[in-house]
Formats: C-alpha cells, sequence, structure tokens
C-alpha cells in the first residue's frame, strides 16, 4: 500500500471546496480515507483535513506537490501537506519535574506515535541518568545568570544538527526569548499548569489556592513570544474544593498535565492541528 496523504487547507471560503478537492482526488485515482471541515463564518474562512490513499500508479511525494499547486491556483488557499509514514524528528525539554517527560517517552517506546526522540535538553542534570536509561542523549546547559543567550544559542546549534522537527516544553522551567522562537525553525509546544487564560505565569497552583477556586486545568499550546498567549490545542480540568491544598492540587493536576500534554502532541504529529490568528482548529 501506497502512504496516504493528509492535508491541512485554509483560506476564504467559496462555493463547491469540497467537491473540487474530491474531484481532483478521484480523478488522480486516489481514495478519499477521510475529511472533515469547518467554516468560521465571523471571518468567512474555510478549513478542511482530507486524507486519502494514493493511486499506486502515483508516487506520493509528486501527488503532494500537485496537490499543492491545485490549492494554491484553482482555490487560492494555503495549504500544509503530510504523509502517513512521516515520522517527525522530537526533541523534548525538561527542567526538574519528570512526570510528562516520562509519559511522553513511554507513548514513544510502545509505538503509539509516528516520531523519533532524538534527544532531551535541560537546564538541570536531574533526569540526565533517567534518560541515558532510556537510551536518549541528554544535552545539559545550565542557564546561569547573564547566560540565557549564550545557552539558548547552543540550544538552537543542537537542534539544528539534529534536524528536529517539534519541540516539547515537558515542564521546561525557562522563558524562551524571542530570539530562541525566530531561529528555532520548526513548532514549540508547552504544557502549562492552568487552565488558561486563568493564572498564566509562575505557580498556578498555588494562585488557584490563593483563589479558591472549584475546578483547576491544564493547558496544551504553541508558544508564540508572548507569554502562554499562544494558540490554545488542548485542554482539560479537574474538581477541587476548600479541602484541597496547594499539595492537593499539584498532584491532581500532574495528571492533567500527562493527558493534556500527549493529546496535544498526538494531534499535531497526525496532522489534525491547524492554527490560524492565534486560534486553533483541532480536527477530530
Amino acid at each position: 500500500m501506497n502512504p496516504s496523504v493528509i492535508a491541512l487547507l485554509h483560506g476564504p471560503d467559496q462555493p463547491g471546496i469540497v467537491a473540487k478537492v474530491a474531484t481532483w482526488i478521484h480523478q488522480c485515482g486516489g481514495n478519499v480515507l477521510h475529511a472533515d471541515q469547518h467554516l468560521d463564518r465571523q471571518g468567512n474562512v474555510f478549513f478542511q483535513r482530507v486524507e486519502w490513499e494514493v493511486s499506486a500508479s502515483r508516487e506520493p511525494k509528486q501527488e503532494s506537490d500537485d496537490f499543492v499547486s491545485f490549492v494554491r491556483d484553482e482555490l487560492d488557499m494555503r495549504v500544509r501537506i503530510g504523509l502517513s509514514t512521516d515520522r517527525p524528528k522530537v526533541a523534548v525539554m525538561v527542567s526538574k519535574a519528570d512526570h510528562c517527560f516520562h509519559d511522553l517517552v513511554l507513548r514513544v517506546r510502545a509505538g503509539e506515535w509516528n516520531a523519533d526522540f532524538v534527544g532531551i535538553l535541560s537546564n538541570h542534570d536531574d533526569l540526565q541518568s533517567v534518560s541515558e536509561n532510556y537510551g536518549l542523549p541528554f544535552y545539559h546547559l545550565p542557564m546561569t545568570e547573564g547566560k540565557k543567550q549564550d545557552v539558548e544559542g547552543k540550544q538552537i546549534t543542537w537542534l539544528r544538527e539534529q534536524g528536529v522537527e517539534l519541540v516539547i516544553l515537558a515542564r521546561y522551567m525557562q522563558v524562551l526569548s524571542p530570539s530562541f522562537l525566530k531561529q528555532v525553525g520548526c513548532p514549540v509546544i508547552n504544557i502549562h499548569h492552568s487552565f488558561l487564560p486563568s493564572f498564566a505565569g509562575a505557580r498556578p497552583y498555588h494562585q488557584a489556592y490563593q483563589r479558591g477556586v472549584k475546578l483547576i486545568g491544564a493547558t496544551a499550546h504553541y508558544v508564540t513570544e508572548d507569554l502562554d498567549e499562544g494558540p490554545i490545542i488542548e485542554q482539560d480540568v479537574a474538581r477541587v474544593s476548600h479541602r484541597h491544598g496547594p499539595k492537593d492540587l499539584i498532584e491532581k493536576g500532574r495528571d492533567l498535565e500527562k493527558l493534556v500534554l500527549s493529546t496535544a502532541v498526538r494531534r499535531h504529529l497526525q496532522n489534525r492541528v491547524l492554527d490560524y490568528q492565534n486560534k486553533t482548529v483541532v480536527f477530530d
């Protein structure tokens, strides 16, 4: 079987987009496996995710290139392409907390995702031995005062050398600089331990306790230059009460963080997320 092609397209709404896309695939001998679409009526923007099996007589790469030209020239829309056989190279950035780190690595080892974890970047050495036990290179760069620019430069160099296509911040407790984000050359997904936009910044569980909230949450989002304000991919919440102190909220939150981050990474790797105007359309 040939790999399937996955296309994410968006642009101004117009009559007949779904029919034109389906007809193009059919005329090329392809077989649609899944299609989903959404119309933002306020912005008049049409979004679609379509996956199809390529004819045995066609090369997937050539079909992908031809489809991009069709979408650009005939529909005047933007498109992003992936193949079902893609295995993006992923780097994980951590500090001291290990719960999200273990969850991500074990999911890859279990074969849940088509991805290759190429190594771990950290500003602390707490997870070095466990990373090496997983067979993952560990690159320790302490973030000492006044050395942020130098450290981030070394991180960027390593990420480029490895050909990394996705960076995951698994409770990496450092703010990435605008310079880093401009140079990294790939998406960065972060897990924030609160239900954004509430309690952004540091110590959100302690903030939540001080406010006496009845729900705590976790948010996975793409990282932008605006701290904790990037496009949200996934969120979830858990109920709490006046009986729960900060320690209890942190314990409950860890389970949320693992689930929310893994869900966001899965959807990204499966080419199910379209970010647009600091929001996302996430196809099921």
